[in-house]
C-alpha cells in the first residue's frame, strides 16, 4: 500500500520520457502527453501551483451536481434530446470521447457517448415491481424502446462563447442501438453469423490511432442471458434480467465484445480477437512499429486483466490475447495452438475467445477485484487499473493497481504489479471507476458506489455520500492528495471523463440520476431540473479557471 509520501515519489518520477509515448496519445484528452519541457520545469510548475489553490468540496448527499470553486458546468445533451429529425440521444450515458474534425480547431468535433443500459420505468414505462412475473407482462413494443435506448450516439458539438452545443442534423449525427447490424472482425462465424444484431451494455471505451471510437460491451448477460458449461462441457442457458431473449432469439455469444465505430460513416465491427467478457474499457498503445497493444479489464468480481498484442501493424485481429498473472508478473498466452490445456477443453481459437473467462482461469490468471478503467500514465508509462471493490473478499473500497511492463516495453510478457492507492476514509475515496490524465499528467478519478449501498447507515460507504469526481495533483504542495472536485446528484454516478484537446473543457457523464425511483410522480432525483421533473442522464461540459490552470501547467516554457 502506498501512503501519500510514497505516492508523491511515484508520480514525480519519469521512468519513461514523455517522448516515449505514441503520438496519438498526445491528442487524446484522457491520456495526454505533456510537452517535452514539462519534466524540466518542475520549479516553475511548483511556483505556478503555489498560486493555484486546489480547495476541494465536502462529501454531499444533495440532489445536484456540486462543483469546487473555479469550476462551472453546462449541459451539452441529455436523454431524449433530438440529434436528428429521426433520432434522439440514448439513455444512461457513460463513456465520452471527443475527436476534433480539424486538429487545428479544438472547439468543433465529434462526441461519442455510450448508452449502457435501460431503466424500464423511465424508458418503456414498465415497472417490474408491479408484477409477480414481470417478464411475462412485457410487450415487444416496450422491449423495442429499451433496445433503442442503448448502444451509443455520435453528435457533432461546437463551442461558441464558452458554451458547447450539439449541431442538430449534422450528417455525422447518428445512433447505434441494440438493433444495428454489426460485422464480426473474424475469420469464423459465431453461432452461424458473421454479422450480428446490435450492441448494448456499453460501458467505457477508448480511441484508436486512426481516429475511430471503441465502445465496450460490459454486462451483456442482462439482456439476452448467458451460456454456461458444466464440468462435462455441456451448455445450458441462464436468462437475462431484462428478458429480451423472449422476444428476439439473439445468442448471448454475439455480445461481450469491443466494438469499433468509424465516425465518418457510422460503420462498426466487433473485435473477436480481444476476447469476450464484461469489457469495462479498451485502452490502446501504438508501438514504434505500429503494432497495437490493447488493455482491457473484466468488470466482475474475481475476474481478470487482459492484454492483446497485435502481430501486424494497425491490427486488432491478428495477434495474441493474454491474461495477467499479477502474482508472478506474467502475461499468460490464450493461444489455442500453443496451449495444450486449452486444446483439451476447446475445439479451436474461436471457442477460446468466446469462453475466454474459462480459458484464463485454466491457465492460472489472477482473480482481481472488479478491474474497471485502465489508463497509461503519460509521464511514467505505468499502466493504472481501477479495481472497484470486492465485498466477498472484504474489499469494500477498492484500490488502484499499477502495472510496470518490463523495461517499459508494452509488448513485454513480464511485468511488476503493485498497489498504488487504497480506497477508504483515510485516503478519501471509495470504489474507483473511471480514470483520466489531463494534459499536465494530473490524475482524475470517478467513483462507483452502488446506489443500493449509497448513503445507507448500515453500509461502509456512508461517509462518502454521493458518488464524486476527484483529482490527484502531480506536483505542488497538494501532490498526492485525493481532492473531491465534484459531487453527483442523488443515485447518480459520474462517468466518462474526457478532456478537450486544448484542456479547457472536461466532458463528463452524469449517469442514472434517480435510479432508485419507484414512482415517476415521486422521483428520488430531479436533476437536471427540467420542467417535467423527471431525472435524465446527461453529458455536461465542465469549464473554468481551475481546469484551464491545471492543464496549462504543461505549457510552461523552460
Amino acid at each position: 500500500m502506498y501512503g501519500r509520501r510514497k505516492f508523491i515519489s511515484f508520480i514525480g518520477k519519469a521512468s519513461l520520457g514523455a517522448a516515449a509515448l505514441p503520438p496519438f496519445l498526445t491528442s487524446c484528452g484522457s491520456t495526454s502527453t505533456p510537452s517535452q519541457n514539462f519534466g524540466q520545469t518542475k520549479d516553475q510548475t511548483l511556483k505556478r501551483l503555489g498560486n493555484l489553490v486546489l480547495k476541494g468540496i465536502d462529501a454531499s448527499d444533495q440532489d445536484d451536481l456540486h462543483l469546487a470553486n473555479g469550476l462551472n458546468y453546462h449541459t451539452v445533451i441529455k436523454w431524449g434530446d433530438n440529434i436528428t429529425d429521426d433520432d434522439t440521444f440514448g439513455f444512461n450515458n457513460d463513456f465520452t470521447c471527443f475527436i476534433p474534425l480539424d486538429k487545428s480547431n479544438p472547439t468543433d468535433g465529434l462526441l461519442w457517448v455510450n448508452h449502457e443500459y435501460p431503466n424500464p420505468l423511465f424508458v418503456s414505462d414498465f415497472n417490474y415491481r408491479q408484477y409477480d412475473n414481470p417478464k411475462e407482462q412485457r410487450t415487444i413494443e416496450q422491449v423495442d424502446k429499451e433496445m433503442y435506448s442503448v448502444g451509443g450516439s455520435i453528435v457533432r458539438v461546437k463551442e461558441e462563447n464558452g458554451k458547447w452545443s450539439v449541431v442538430k442534423n449534422d450528417p455525422h449525427n447518428r445512433r447505434l442501438t441494440a438493433k444495428t447490424p454489426i460485422k464480426l472482425n473474424w475469420d469464423s462465424p459465431i453461432l452461424g453469423k458473421t454479422t450480428v444484431i446490435g450492441t448494448h451494455s456499453n460501458c467505457s471505451g477508448g480511441i484508436t490511432p486512426w481516429n475511430t471510437f471503441l465502445t465496450c460491451e460490459e454486462n451483456y448477460h442482462t439482456c439476452f442471458g448467458e451460456t454456461i458449461y458444466d464440468e462435462n462441457n455441456v451448455p445450458s442457458k441462464v436468462p437475462g434480467y431484462l428478458g429480451w431473449e423472449a422476444f428476439y432469439d439473439y445468442p448471448p455469444e454475439h455480445y461481450g465484445w469491443v466494438v469499433e465505430i468509424d465516425p465518418t460513416d457510422g460503420s462498426a465491427q466487433k473485435h473477436i480477437a480481444l476476447g469476450r467478457f464484461a469489457h469495462e474499457c479498451c485502452t490502446l498503445y501504438e508501438l514504434e512499429d505500429k503494432r497495437i497493444v490493447a488493455y482491457s479489464g473484466d468488470d466482475k468480481t474475481d475476474e481478470y486483466l487482459y492484454k492483446f498484442v497485435s502481430s501486424v501493424p494497425g491490427s486488432l485481429r491478428e495477434g495474441t490475447l493474454y491474461a495477467a498473472d499479477t502474482i508472478n508478473g506474467k502475461w499468460l498466452s490464450l493461444d489455442w495452438e500453443n496451449q495444450p490445456v486449452l486444446k483439451e477443453k476447446f475445439k479451436d481459437q474461436t471457442e477460446v475467445l468466446v469462453r475466454v473467462r474459462e480459458a484464463a482461469r485454466m491457465l492460472g490468471a489472477t482473480e482481481l477485484n472488479r478491474p474497471e478503467d485502465i489508463e497509461i500514465d503519460p509521464i511514467t508509462g505505468n499502466v493504472l487499473v481501477a479495481l472497484t471493490n470486492n465485498k466477498g473478499k472484504n474489499d469494500y473500497h477498492g484500490s488502484i493497481l499499477k502495472v510496470e511492463e518490463t523495461d517499459g516495453k508494452f509488448d513485454s510478457l513480464t511485468f511488476k504489479a503493485s498497489t498504488h492507492l487504497v480506497g477508504g476514509e483515510e485516503s478519501g475515496f471509495s470504489c474507483p471507476d473511471n480514470l483520466a490524465f489531463d494534459l499536465s499528467g494530473n490524475l482524475w478519478m470517478t467513483s462507483d458506489i452502488s446506489g443500493s449501498a449509497m448513503n445507507k447507515k448500515d453500509e461502509p460507504y456512508l461517509p462518502f455520500k454521493n458518488n464524486s469526481l476527484f483529482v490527484i495533483p502531480r506536483y505542488g504542495a497538494e501532490a498526492g492528495k485525493v481532492i473531491r472536485v465534484a459531487s453527483a446528484p442523488r443515485d447518480a454516478e459520474l462517468t466518462g471523463p474526457w478532456f478537450s484537446p486544448d484542456g479547457k473543457t472536461l466532458f463528463l457523464s452524469v449517469q442514472h440520476p434517480g435510479e432508485l425511483t419507484t414512482d415517476l410522480k415521486n422521483p428520488t432525483s430531479k436533476w437536471p431540473f427540467d420542467d417535467d421533473g423527471i431525472p435524465k442522464p446527461a453529458v455536461v461540459a465542465i469549464t473554468g479557471d481551475l481546469i484551464e490552470k491545471m492543464n496549462k501547467l504543461s505549457q510552461i516554457e523552460a
